[in-house]
């Protein structure tokens, strides 16, 4: 295989393109396109004929074997790489699928990840019964600071190769890892996403002996990242990449009241188990909707729907807002399917001790008003960049 050449300048890919006509699917394939290596144009081609999960499953594994067919490594790895993202848990394929995506991508960039002086350290931190998986990167010159980054619901970790190594090249240590439900520690190690995300936080932490850090969360992670600071003092600073102040609030205004209380009434005790029945039977005919909850189900640790409800409902930033008052930057997108801007009002009323909030809300006229602006990474990390110098200079003073 000839692998990617690591000298070449990092250059983010930029745009938004109307490739689906679900949002949800449309966003997904802009993410592919953006983040994961695929071709647009081989995309754009296929991309309205996808309908189901059925669909983006055969869609994306046709377009993955041929370009490993053709040595095309970077679309290759990206397809499969998304292939798996909609393929159901139980079905063999999705494990087979993402294990191949790994294969090929620790061989197409492993000019990163070997040699006797690596760029990238692969390295490993005790967490309960396991161990996470951590990616380590060093300052280049001077040292500025120190982030721990991390994904949010069901992330994969090497999709933030590139802004890791980007935070590098500005003057950053970079710790980056994956939690309970992601990437290995869900697939391989059958760990849930849990909402307590101080416990791997700290993990880390600990086993680096790191103090004085700034901690970024993308999408969920603009949950997960305030809620680790909270409990973890050694977070001076927090990076919410994404709005996620509450995950019922989410519902209510992403799905609408009517979608949030359908949700309620499938916990409702007396009912849940012929729901849950009901709802696998709707997805394994097709339903998005009701493929999406039970995937949720698994990917959460949840054997119903009202367990997954309390797991909803402990998602919110009320119940830790209190005790965050550390700075902090929480950044916005205008048009994003999966989390409203508009939450960002309950934290700046409740986030009452922090000490500062910054909020930056980032547009469709900037191609980045897509989820987690996949349409500009570039200008959020440089974002992140400036407000780091900011407070920087502030403290200075």
């Amino acid at each position: 295989m000839e692998k990617y050449n690591t000298a070449q300048p990092i250059v983010f890919k930029k745009g938004l393109y109307d490739l689906n006509d679900n949002d949800n699917l449309n966003y997904e394939l802009n993410r592919l396109v953006n983040w994961d290596g695929g071709d647009l144009e081989e995309l754009s081609s296929v991309s309205k004929s996808i309908k189901t999960f059925a669909d983006w499953k055969r869609v994306l594994l046709e377009l993955g074997e041929k370009a490993e067919k053709e040595e095309r490594w970077e679309n290759a790895i990206g397809y499969y790489r998304m292939a798996e993202f909609y393929i159901p848990h139980d079905d063999p394929d999705a494990l087979k699928t993402y294990n191949h995506a790994r294969e090929l991508f620790y061989e197409y960039y492993g000019d990163y990840f070997e040699g006797e002086n690596p760029v990238v350290v692969k390295d490993s931190v005790p967490y309960e019964d396991t161990e996470m998986p951590v990616m380590i990167v060093k300052a280049d010159g001077e040292k500025k600071g120190t982030f721990v980054v991390h994904g949010g619901y069901d992330s994969y970790y090497e999709e933030f190769l590139f802004p890791m190594l980007y935070l590098k090249q500005h003057g950053y240590d970079v710790y980056l890892f994956e939690g309970p439900g992601q990437g290995e520690m869900l697939r391989l190690k059958n760990k849930p996403l849990i909402p307590e995300w101080e416990k791997p936080v700290k993990a880390l932490l600990d086993k680096y002996n790191l103090k004085d850090v700034t901690i970024i969360g993308i999408s969920l992670g603009g949950y997960l990242a305030p809620r680790a600071a909270a409990y973890d003092k050694r977070i001076q600073r927090v990076v919410s990449w994404g709005v996620f102040h509450s995950l019922i609030e989410n519902m209510n205004v992403t799905a609408g009241k009517a979608a949030s209380g359908a949700f309620n009434l499938l916990a409702l005790p007396k009912v849940q188990d012929k729901m849950l029945e009901m709802t696998k039977k709707k997805a394994a005919e097709g339903n998005l909707k009701a493929g999406v909850l039970v995937d949720a189900l698994h990917k959460i640790g949840a054997s119903s729907f009202s367990e997954g409800m309390k797991w909803v409902k402990a998602c919110s930033i009320s119940h830790i807002a209190s005790l965050i008052d550390q700075d902090i930057l929480v950044m916005g997108m205008d048009h994003d399917v999966l989390c409203s801007h508009l939450q960002v009002s309950r934290e700046i009323k409740e986030m009452k001790n922090v000490k500062s909030f910054t909020f930056r809300l980032f547009t469709n006229k900037e191609e980045a008003g897509d989820h987690c602006s996949c349409g500009n990474t570039k200008l959020v990390l440089d974002e992140i960049l400036s407000w780091m110098a900011s407070l920087d200079a502030r403290d200075c003073e």
